[in-house]
């Protein structure tokens, strides 16, 4: 029998003891990255209003110092390890505040009762998050070392070291509408998905189509107004640019993993190698993606579990809205309820190969699913309950800095 955990916890030599591969998240990362949300838009009467972002990130990890015990009943107790966190994003062109996310990091050795584990070098590991829209979440997983670029697509993995297939932004079908969630492949645009439902498209995804008022012909109807970045914007924000660092923006909106990529390909051709931590974790297991883009729900698919010991997502009554009839039957019409969180994490060190430069650098991409049904089916006559999951995807280049 191991020994009993002490029931006071005082800090090792190191203020990362204990820590293991998340150890090198301690201190204070700033960067760039770019956040995509499509959020209802009552006010202007559509179905959603796209607001696309470039950003600014500030993320300070700081660590616990010492071990947090876990008591056990039908084993022996375990200790956690862990680092708070502080996120703070801005948009990059106005600096006005986009999110702030509070939590904390932790490690948990493998267990008996209940059986959990990953196999070495792996740890599991577990993000614990409070989001001031009224949201809490428990995002499970593991943390594995890897050498090599990560990011980038190669044989057998669309993101190398990540677990999920996809980032993709396209909306998709929720219960009760379908049957279970099934996340649009990498490289699905919503344009060529919306015809496999049958659906006319929304404009707002379809960055050739002008903000504002739309006029008669393929889009309208049935829309008639294109709700996207810098639509009715205060203060008023400039046009989205064509492209960023040579992606096209279409392309980032379908796939805003592609400045990731695109991060990581500038690096490798200056010399740069790779090595590091991948962490991935989930809100949910096991999550299901279609396998060919623009294939719509009847498509192949793919289940990709990670490690998951517990966790989930907690709503304020707001965001999960209400239950009101329609056709007859109650619908659940939510206010924009989060379903599903899942992330991938690259703690990177980068060493160049002919001087020996090193820095440490962090990239994420997160999609977090936000269910709300479409307004305009809802006030059509007869009125019609189709609800969607709407993706919010956020990625960030980071790199340590000083203090």
């Amino acid at each position: 029998m191991k020994d009993r955990i002490s029931s006071e916890r005082f800090s090792g030599r190191n203020n990362t003891d204990g820590l293991g591969l998340l150890a090198d998240l301690a201190g204070t990362w700033r960067g760039k990255g770019f956040n995509l949300i499509a959020r209802p838009d009552f006010k202007d009467n559509t179905d959603l209003y796209l607001q696309l972002n470039q950003t600014r990130e500030t993320l300070t990890f700081e660590p616990i110092g010492s071990p947090v015990p876990n008591r056990g009943f039908g084993q022996d107790d375990i200790a956690l390890f862990g680092l708070t966190y502080l996120q703070k994003i801005t948009d990059a062109g106005a600096d006005g505040a986009l999110h702030i996310e509070p939590g904390i990091w932790v490690t948990q050795p493998n267990t008996d009762f209940p059986p959990q584990s990953v196999a070495k070098p792996g740890q599991l590991v577990a993000r614990m998050g409070t989001i001031p829209h009224g949201n809490a979440l428990l995002a499970e997983g593991v943390a594995e070392p890897f050498v090599g670029p990560p990011v980038l697509t190669v044989p057998g993995s669309q993101y190398s070291f990540s677990r999920f297939p996809s980032f993709n932004s396209t909306p998709f079908a929720v219960p009760p509408t379908a049957p279970g969630i099934v996340f649009n492949a990498a490289g699905s645009s919503e344009r060529l998905t919306a015809p496999t439902v049958p659906a006319t498209p929304f404009p707002q995804y379809d960055v050739s189509v002008p903000i504002g008022p739309i006029p008669a012909g393929p889009f309208n109807p049935p829309f008639t107004l294109n709700t996207r970045t810098p639509f009715a914007t205060a203060p008023a924000e400039p046009p989205l640019p064509p492209n960023i660092h040579g992606v096209a923006m279409q392309d980032i909106v379908n796939d805003p993993m592609l400045l990731l990529q695109n991060d990581i390909e500038r690096l490798v051709a200056d010399g740069y190698t790779f090595e590091g931590t991948a962490l991935n974790i989930a809100t949910a297991t096991p999550l299901s993606f279609l396998t060919e883009r623009n294939s719509g729900a009847q498509g192949a698919t793919a289940q990709v579990q990670v490690p998951s010991f517990g966790g989930g997502i907690e709503n304020i009554q707001f965001l999960q809205g209400e239950s009101p009839v329609v056709g007859g039957t109650q619908e659940l019409q939510e206010n924009a309820q989060t379903a599903i969180v899942y992330a991938t994490f690259w703690i990177e060190k980068a060493t160049h190969k002919a001087t020996g430069h090193e820095f440490m650098q962090l990239q994420y991409a997160q999609m977090v699913v936000l269910n709300f049904p479409i307004l305009h089916l809802l006030r059509g006559t007869p009125p019609a309950y189709v609800n969607l999951g709407w993706p919010h995807v956020s990625v960030a280049t980071l790199r340590k800095s000083f203090g």
